[in-house]
């Protein structure tokens, strides 16, 4: 069942691709070296494309071919399947089967679907926000730029390749001399001094540039890897200013504030760049079978920087395993996300609780390992581990928050987390769901909501391991 879905993805993808460069099956067999009755069985999946096809198809027709992966297909049917469950929708009884039609026959609409969900939602929000008032009668507006900045990466798989060319024309060494040469290049090509101030002199903030003065200030609760980072951004708001704005202008933002995040992202984007370059580290990464903690130390870095990194190999003929990434706190909130593997985040809502990145807590410091499966079938090996950001001072409260690295499955041999894992053994696997308002597995212990599209069965002489049990809509 599995191999037929992914071959039928695949066919209506090369059907796109030659509709979109309006070819007929006679003219792009023959550019391909086949004949077109193959070409059209290849199209309408009753013959599977080989190796050597698709490698005809990326040079011939210059197309990555991580493009005809069904991640970006899993993605949207997972945002659509967000947009059917809403309450407005459910009583249409659209099922997963009809989404992934309309997702593979035709994603600009199916897309488009989910942009306009988008805008009502956003919508909505503020006009519930518009009804409620301030302490001082004032009108609170609530906008989202944190979606749109969060899609504006994840449409990009996070990788932008004119941000690296631009951190690689600095020619710095990953080496224990960063932070000077950092400081150095902003001296001299662009006149800013560079200080460390106690924090009781900083207003709360860790980093300040005063433009007018060109200073730029740290703050000495900063760790080492910290203020390097803090170094290289500067120096990315600068030397990368005109690839960032570039990205920024291309990206369809709708709110100033989007695009603020943008640039800040992209500027952060920068610094990784420069503090672990393209090469050298990817290199470092497999030879240390992507394991976190030596690539920390080889690039002076901190765990979240270097796994952060990881998930930005995206660069086409020379990819690392492709990785998503994120951030939470322990209460579940994720403060950062970036899907580059295909695994979708709740966009309305929170994490699954049988997600891994919960787990961490329970062992600080410590990794721990999953094979996580989502609905659609899509199996994930995760990796977590807690991270602390002190406060700088004994009352100062400590930051607690967990990053979560994962891929396909299939990449987890490479991954020298992965030893000593049958990951073949079903026993293994951990079924979870996008969050509780979409999840139908009606046997979760963990449950924290009803779903959206069932009914709820109260029964008051009857207890299920589920706090909600369910029936579906009819």
């Amino acid at each position: 069942m599995t191999t037929k879905k992914k071959r039928t993805l695949l066919g209506q993808k090369i059907r796109r691709l030659r509709q979109d460069r309006a070819l007929t099956q006679q003219e792009m067999a023959a550019q391909l070296g086949i004949s077109a009755s193959y070409l059209n069985l290849i199209e309408h999946d009753e013959r599977p494309a080989t190796v050597s096809l698709l490698l005809k198809l990326a040079q011939i027709f210059g197309i990555d071919l991580n493009t005809l992966s069904d991640d970006s297909e899993r993605r949207l049917a997972a945002a659509l399947g967000e947009v059917f469950a809403d309450a407005g929708l459910a009583d249409k009884d659209i099922d997963s089967d009809e989404i992934a039609r309309l997702v593979t026959s035709a994603p600009k609409a199916a897309r488009a679907i989910a942009d306009l969900y988008r805008a009502l939602r956003a919508a909505r929000d503020d006009a519930q926000a518009l009804n409620i008032d301030l302490s001082d009668g004032r009108k609170q507006r609530v906008v989202l730029p944190t979606e749109e900045a969060r899609d504006f990466f994840e449409s990009r798989a996070n990788h932008f390749p004119a941000i690296e060319a631009a951190a690689e024309t600095l020619g710095l060494a990953p080496d224990s001399e960063i932070g000077r040469a950092l400081a150095d290049r902003l001296t001299r090509r662009h006149a800013i001094a560079v200080e460390l101030r106690p924090a009781d002199r900083m207003d709360g903030a860790l980093r300040r540039f005063d433009a007018r003065n060109r200073v730029l200030s740290l703050s000495e609760v900063l760790p080492l890897a910290s203020r390097h980072f803090h170094l290289a951004y500067q120096l990315g708001l600068l030397e990368g200013r005109d690839a960032i704005a570039d990205a920024v202008r291309g990206g369809g933002l709708s709110t100033p504030e989007g695009e603020m995040l943008c640039r800040v992202g992209l500027a952060n984007y920068f610094a990784g760049a420069t503090l672990m370059p393209y090469a050298p580290f990817l290199a470092a990464a497999e030879a240390a079978r992507y394991d976190v903690e030596p690539l920390m130390h080889r690039f002076g870095v901190s765990f979240e920087q270097a796994a952060h990194r990881l998930s930005t190999l995206n660069r086409p003929g020379n990819a690392g395993i492709p990785f998503f990434f994120a951030r939470a706190d322990i209460a579940g909130n994720i403060s950062k996300r970036f899907s580059a593997a295909g695994f979708h985040f709740s966009r309305y809502g929170g994490a699954c609780p049988r997600f891994i990145v919960h787990e961490a807590f329970a062992t600080p410091g410590l990794i721990r390992r999953q094979l996580a499966r989502l609905p659609d079938g899509a199996t994930f090996f995760c990796v977590a581990r807690t991270i602390e950001k002190s406060g700088g001072h004994f009352h100062a409260p400590i930051g607690h928050a967990a990053v979560v690295l994962g891929c396909n499955v299939a990449r987890a041999p490479e991954i020298v987390y992965a030893d000593g894992l049958d990951l073949t053994h079903e026993s293994g696997v951990v079924e979870i769901g996008v969050g509780c308002r979409l999840c139908e597995r009606a046997d979760c212990r963990q449950r924290a909501l009803p779903p959206l599209q069932h009914r709820l069965v109260v029964d008051e002489m009857v207890k299920r391991p589920s706090a909600y049990a369910f029936r579906p809509q009819r």
